[in-house]
């Protein structure tokens, strides 16, 4: 329990993508200070495995809300308070960067209002390690100067106006959580008129051993992939860019099936010594 004898805290760590050597050093320094680590379930089990400390416990706190399966977030805002009130060092421990398409406004807002000192520490965001990974500049000279960052996980969040600027936009769109969506999303584009030089993008699990792309025109996308149940996590790309990935693809699509993401008991607490996969669900 907090052995250095220092204040308790919370660092707020961006993990990475998926691949374990995509974290960054002070990330791990940190996380090698846990008594504690609320983890997703987008964080490669490698990361703990090798670098908690062998007494830290882990409790996982994913969320999947397509299966159901959500840890609420007023439950881990409560744990991060008690374990910090036990004079225990916390690490909250995110899948990508912790500032995208997270619930860190919740976790700040908790530990401002109960006077706890953090720390956020930044890690790749998916949408980077995908491009990366997949051989695609999101702003390459000639083709976008800009990327945005959106999510499509239900039909309210964009309006009509927007939908049709999305549509007209030289930028690279980069569409988080939005995989249960995406033959909605596509026709969308195709009623707007989407430029024939645009393309789309599906990159499934990336960064890992089970890294897939998939691209397409709009025109055949429907043809290609409408019976396509692409695996958790999948990023989408849209723009002129994605032609680019046929040129500078550099890593060849995984030939074995599998889950690199495991589904976990949500709320589990384990030792650092027990094994991560008994956990999958």
């Amino acid at each position: 329990m907090n052995p250095n004898n220092t204040a308790p805290m919370v660092y707020l760590i961006g993990a990475g993508p998926g691949n374990p050597d995509l974290i960054t050093v002070k990330a791990v320094k940190a996380i090698g200070k846990a008594d504690v680590i609320l983890c997703d379930r987008l964080v490669s089990p490698e990361i703990v495995e090798s670098y908690a400390p062998g007494n830290t416990e882990i409790i996982y706190v994913g969320k999947e809300c397509s299966k159901g399966a959500s840890t609420p977030q007023s439950h881990i805002n409560t744990l991060m308070v008690d374990y910090v009130r036990q004079n225990k060092t916390v690490v909250r421990l995110k899948g990508g960067d912790v500032s995208i398409f997270s619930n860190i406004l919740d976790e700040l807002q908790t530990l401002k209002e109960n006077h706890i000192s953090f720390e956020i520490i930044p890690g790749i965001t998916a949408a980077l390690g995908a491009a990366a990974y997949a051989g695609i500049p999101l702003t390459a000279r000639g083709y976008a100067t800009s990327v945005r960052f959106l999510t499509y996980y239900k039909s309210e969040i964009l309006t009509e106006t927007y939908w049709k600027e999305l549509a007209g936009t030289n930028d690279t769109l980069v569409f988080y959580m939005s995989k249960g969506n995406l033959m909605a999303l596509v026709e969308k584009f195709i009623s707007l008129d989407v430029s024939r030089e645009k393309e789309i993008a599906i990159i499934e699990q990336a960064t890992t051993p089970f890294q897939k792309v998939y691209t397409s025109d709009f025109d055949e996308f429907k043809k290609n992939f409408a019976d396509k149940n692409f695996a958790s996590p999948s990023l989408v790309i849209i723009g002129k860019v994605v032609g680019l990935h046929k040129e500078f693809s550099w890593l060849k699509n995984a030939e074995q099936e599998g889950l690199y993401f495991k589904s976990v008991v949500n709320g589990s607490l384990v030792s650092k010594t027990q094994n991560f996969f008994e956990y999958a669900v």
